[in-house]
């Protein structure tokens, strides 16, 4: 299917250009056709020769499904990353000093697994090892109503 023609849809195509142009033009008309085919193969060998000249023979050996933009489907990125039950190593800690709470500070206990599956899918991206899970003494400080700034809806 090619830009949404079918072979039945071709086929009534070449039936109604063969009335309209009649029997004397029509081997003309398929003589040319078939011209204009054989150049347009002997283009696409020529652009695969060209390209095999200047990229080298590794392009042979190239997998071109690992460059295909459809497979890199965000959703299962992200399953697989959460589903990935490897041991990790754990990182040194941090000294962690907030400066000023912000709207974030107002974390529970399950965004602190939230961070750490977060940690662990941007180092996993960058090829590093994923840290280990926040344990309990990091997790976030939950912040009452008073020690939150004021809301400020023009800044979101």
């Amino acid at each position: 299917m090619f830009f949404g023609i079918t072979i039945e849809k071709l086929l009534v195509i070449g039936v109604i250009a063969a009335l309209i142009v009649g029997p004397e033009r029509l081997p003309r008309y398929a003589e040319s056709f078939a011209r204009l085919v054989k150049k347009a193969g002997d283009y696409l060998r020529g652009a695969k020769e060209r390209m095999r000249e200047e990229v080298g023979p590794e392009i042979d050996e190239l997998d071109w499904r690992k460059l295909d933009p459809r497979q890199y489907d965000p959703r299962r990125i992200i399953r697989d990353a959460l589903l990935d039950d490897t041991p990790v190593a754990p990182r040194p800690a941090a000294p962690a000093t907030p400066a000023e709470p912000g709207p974030a500070a107002a974390a529970t206990g399950s965004a602190a697994s939230l961070l750490a599956t977060a940690t662990a899918m941007n180092a996993a991206s960058a090829g590093a090892e994923p840290a280990a899970a926040a344990p309990a003494s990091r997790a976030p400080k939950v912040f009452s109503a008073e020690e939150l700034p004021p809301y400020d809806s023009e800044a979101t």
